[in-house]
């Protein structure tokens, strides 16, 4: 659906041209969900407002359908592209029924008013983002997580093939961004249509996304699925730091606590895996391949502390056993 050929990206100004990244080359698919993860600085809302055709590319081609975003006339590229950006919106006295509406602009005549085909187009778009509840709104009394599901629906009302967005779930609670995330995954399959964004929720990312594409510094690319991207362990490289560490089984990234003792951990309780991750934020690395004489023994009740010299100690809960080897080290 989208093309990007030797993209070039940023900002032309009195002091001159400012490349944010260059070189951009990938093809963003139909009835994907597709994900643009990086760190910040590295243009990706740059990357995203030219998609739109919100500022100029510098150089380079994007072809939607094979032919040029430029060649695209205003109107035809509202009927084409519909964008959610980052900016809150600067409206007053509006509802959030009429911003919604004015997602149907592209269709409406001049006078911009809905018949009844629009006015279903608007519920419909306002049911699959369940905000039945905010439509006697006024926009300017919203919440940010509000606003910003209201802006989805907008989009979704325009009724376009493509679909950008920059952090869409970026003031949403956790349970909200799992919903946002989900419904634009069916959106992409059930109405195949193209969803691209760029996120910092990495682990929704990478639980969700179709295709991932990882922008790096000057718009080096590395594209794929998540599972080939962490197999192929361009994950793991991409996001390496201090602190986090890339879980390979999981296809996943944690906080890598310094561990400073070791701890034999064995059973096979679903319940080994919470001790596990208690002992790491302890600076405790755990594990049944670990060679240790103090050893915990996971059961279906109880967790078992046997450590040398001492007698066998036993915790109902992970609290419990935490305060039995704070007080037995100490």
């Amino acid at each position: 659906m989208i093309e990007l050929q030797d993209l070039a990206v940023g900002y032309r100004s009195r002091r001159g041209i400012k490349v944010v990244a260059d070189a951009i080359n990938g093809t963003i698919c139909r009835g994907e969900l597709t994900c643009l993860l990086g760190t910040n600085g590295v243009g990706k809302s740059t990357l995203l407002r030219t998609l739109s055709a919100f500022q100029p590319k510098l150089g380079g081609g994007i072809y939607i359908n094979g032919k040029e975003l430029d060649e695209y006339t205003g109107r035809q590229l509202a009927r084409l592209i519909g964008v959610v950006l980052t900016e809150r919106p600067e409206v007053h006295n509006l509802s959030v029924s009429d911003l919604i509406g004015l997602g149907r602009s592209p269709y409406t005549g001049f006078w911009g008013g809905l018949d009844e085909v629009d006015r279903e187009v608007v519920q419909k778009a306002v049911a699959l983002v369940g905000i039945e509840g905010l439509m006697g709104r006024m926009t300017d009394m919203l919440s940010d997580g509000e606003r910003q599901k209201v802006m989805i629906a907008k989009a979704l009302a325009q009724e376009t093939p493509i679909i950008l967005l920059d952090e869409p779930t970026a003031f949403l609670d956790f349970p909200s961004k799992v919903e946002i995330m989900q419904l634009l995954h069916r959106l992409s399959r059930q109405m195949q249509k193209t969803v691209f964004l760029s996120t910092h929720d990495l682990d929704l990312a990478l639980q969700l996304a179709d295709k991932v594409w990882l922008m790096g510094e000057g718009g080096s690319l590395a594209v794929g699925t998540p599972e080939d991207l962490a197999l192929d362990g361009v994950l793991a490289k991409f996001f390496l730091r201090k602190g986090i560490a890339f879980d390979g089984q999981a296809g996943s990234f944690r906080v890598a606590n310094e561990c400073t003792c070791k701890i034999r951990l064995c059973g096979t309780n679903p319940r080994v895996a919470m001790v596990k991750k208690a002992l790491r934020r302890n600076g405790i690395e755990a594990g049944d391949e670990v060679q240790s004489d103090t050893c915990i023994e996971v059961d279906e009740e109880h967790y078992l502390l046997n450590r040398p010299g001492q007698p066998l100690q036993t915790a109902s809960t992970v609290e419990e056993l935490l305060q039995l080897l704070a007080i037995s080290s100490s």
